[in-house]
């Protein structure tokens, strides 16, 4: 099983994204933030499509999948953000909740604006049912401060599942 990818300064992300999330699932309801989960259609033909999502005070962080897809017709996919009660971390995930796509991605990116990501991860198929998570391969995609997107070339066509934890950028005072 391949691990995940992390941003390579940022050593031990996975460990801070697994802390976050089971301090989240503890915390009473009113402490994070209710999850925002907007459907969307992924649809076929090649052709390079975008949904975008905002969350937090203000609207302070964006995400936007990005991609172009071959084969078969639409699929329904969802798109959920969240933010910490401090509103210094949130998270995207995107995902077909069937489990697996059955298109052919050319090409993928899900980009966060107002914060740096901490960890990132893509998966071929989303859990579902009595079957987990099966990761893409480290060579098949990259992690920047603000992007997890497809590796051309190394990146096999399958996607079902993408999460982001990321952290508020710094501002100058």
């Amino acid at each position: 099983m391949a691990a995940p990818s992390e941003r390579r300064n940022g050593g031990g992300a996975s460990l801070w994204a697994a802390l976050l999330l089971a301090a989240a699932a503890l915390r009473p309801a009113e402490a994070v933030s209710e999850p925002t989960t907007v459907a969307f259609d992924v649809r076929p033909g090649g052709v390079v499509h975008s949904f975008s999502q905002n969350v937090g005070p203000g609207d302070k962080y964006t995400c936007t999948f990005t991609y172009a897809s071959q084969g078969g017709t639409n699929e329904k996919w969802q798109m959920s953000l969240g933010t910490s009660e401090d509103h210094q971390h949130f998270t995207c995930t995107i995902w077909r909740p069937q489990g697996k796509s059955y298109l052919y991605f050319t090409q993928f990116r899900a980009e966060v604006q107002g914060a740096e990501i901490e960890y990132g991860m893509a998966y071929s198929k989303a859990a579902f049912e009595r079957e987990s998570d099966v990761p893409l391969k480290s060579e098949e995609f990259e992690v920047t401060k603000t992007a997890v997107s497809h590796r051309p070339g190394a990146f096999k066509a399958e996607l079902s599942k993408l999460v982001i934890v990321a952290k508020a950028s710094r501002s100058e005072l």
